[in-house]
């Protein structure tokens, strides 16, 4: 069954509220004692001890919570089974990837704050949302001028 224009806006819409809510309540939902650590004056405190079993299992719901709801605007952006197997596959991948090296930069490289701060924030947010959704448009434009 076709979805009209205005019913794709209103879930599109819907899902980017959620990612919103995700966001402003992150401090009740996820376990992240980084999160008041950056935002104070971190640049002379060490990093704070923390429960990396509990950290890894809080950000790795939050990743994929970000994500599904990334797949699903993807989904109704596109509406290409195949764009948002390839995102899946992407947004695995990521996390792996980015969770290997957020857990040895804490435990190994614990100077580099900034290292620590900017791996951390592409786990939390949808920063790969504001990358994947232009990439797709523009090999969706590419694909139908051939």
């Amino acid at each position: 069954m076709p979805m009209s224009k205005s019913s794709r806006y209103a879930i599109g819409g819907f899902l980017v509220v959620l990612l919103a809510i995700i966001r402003a309540f992150e401090s009740s939902l996820f376990y992240d004692p980084l999160t008041d650590y950056f935002r104070g004056d971190y640049t002379a405190n060490p990093l704070p001890g923390i429960d990396t079993t509990l950290l890894s299992l809080h950000l790795t719901f939050r990743y994929f919570l970000n994500s599904i709801i990334s797949l699903g605007i993807i989904w109704i952006a596109f509406r290409k089974w195949g764009m948002v197997k390839f995102a899946a596959t992407l947004y695995l991948i990521l996390f792996i990837f980015l969770i290997i090296l957020f857990l040895s930069a804490y435990s190994w490289f614990s100077e580099y704050k900034m290292l620590i701060f900017y791996i951390r924030r592409f786990i939390i947010h949808p920063i790969f949302l504001l990358l994947f959704l232009p990439a797709f448009y523009f090999q969706e434009k590419v694909a139908s001028k051939q």
